[in-house]
């Protein structure tokens, strides 16, 4: 499970593009808090500290917004169109006691030994759908490959998860698994070039020309 950090939160007005340009300038990141019936309150938190918690895998906060303390939930976060620059917000209030939907990170365990034999791993899913805790978010799933031979699948059904947490997406979905290399065409064998006729003299045979003669 992530760490939890706390955030001290800045009451601020929704007032458009230009007021959020304003905060990012000086280091605050626009932000806003709902759920649980309450008012939606508008926010604005340190950049730097909001911008490192996120890329750690931080997905619950305590959160001191208006008056009160509570615990909010990173639902939705807004980049840049290069993802570079972290745009705007959304927490979700949540309580101890509060099971929530969340997609977690798939993290591949060990070498599989069919792709040491030639083998090729292809992971057509990163990430599964899980419902837990709000308070116990695992940072990633792990799915061990170090005895994935070739052929060999893992499949969502094969994750081994905390007692806690049931996993939503398709047991079916196929996580990770080693496939045969493709072998490349053979380049079709040259043609040999046919051999050239001799070129067919023109005119009279010889011996008509001596008889005509």
């Amino acid at each position: 499970m992530a760490e939890s950090v706390a955030f001290v939160g800045q009451a601020r007005q929704p007032r458009g593009t230009g007021e959020a340009r304003r905060l990012r300038r000086n280091g605050l990141i626009p932000a806003v808090v709902y759920g649980h019936g309450e008012e939606t309150l508008s926010i604005a938190l340190p950049k730097t500290e909001l911008v490192n918690a996120i890329r750690h895998g931080v997905r619950v906060v305590d959160l001191r917004a208006g008056n009160k303390d509570e615990k909010a939930f990173i639902k939705d976060v807004q980049w840049d169109y290069l993802g570079k620059e972290l745009l705007h917000v959304d927490f979700a209030r949540v309580s101890m006691d509060e099971r929530i939907v969340v997609d977690v990170p798939i993290e591949l365990r060990g070498t599989a030994p069919g792709v040491n034999a030639g083998g090729v791993l292809d992971q057509p899913i990163h990430s599964v759908s899980i419902e837990c805790l709000a308070i116990s978010i695992p940072e990633s799933i792990r799915a061990n490959i170090q005895d994935l031979q070739i052929g060999g699948i893992v499949h969502v059904r094969d994750l081994v998860v905390p007692p806690d947490v049931k996993v939503m997406t398709d047991p079916d979905a196929i996580v990770v698994h080693v496939t045969a290399p493709v072998a490349e065409p053979e380049a079709p064998a040259a043609e040999e070039a046919p051999t050239a006729a001799e070129p067919e003299l023109i005119g009279r045979p010889k011996a008509e020309e001596e008889e005509g003669e």
